[in-house]
């Protein structure tokens, strides 16, 4: 079983940056993401990555913007976000235990933490 918990989130103006961490905690997960829900509509992917250096795919609104990296002493994934806007306001969830075909589908998707909330002022 794989437990996980992010924190980091807050509220920033557009433009800003914030960097989400995520611990794990109990079993290993080999691939790890995030995804986040804008405020009244579903799951989006953000990024999926395979540790220890494996592949790493970003979702289009992500890519050149956000960064995943790991600290694997700390067993902590980080995500760091760059030139935020409004469309980035989302409650963002730490992922693990993947099990599917499509690391930007939430279905394969096991493990998920509480969420911890970004919130991007223009």
């Amino acid at each position: 079983q794989v437990y996980l918990v992010e924190s980091g989130g807050g509220s920033v103006q557009a433009g800003g940056s914030l960097r989400l961490s995520c611990t794990a905690s109990g079993g290993y997960s080999n691939y790890m993401g995030w995804f986040r829900q804008p405020p009244g509509k579903g799951l989006e992917g953000v990024v999926g990555f395979q540790r220890g250096g494996g592949g790493t795919w970003y979702a289009d609104s992500a890519k050149g913007r956000f960064t995943i990296s790991e600290d694997n002493h700390k067993r902590t994934v980080y995500l760091q976000m760059n030139s935020l806007n409004s469309e980035d306001t989302a409650k963002y969830f730490c992922v693990g235990d993947f099990r599917g075909s499509k690391l930007l589908d939430p279905e394969g998707w096991k493990a998920w933490g509480p969420g911890t909330q970004v919130t991007v002022s223009s």
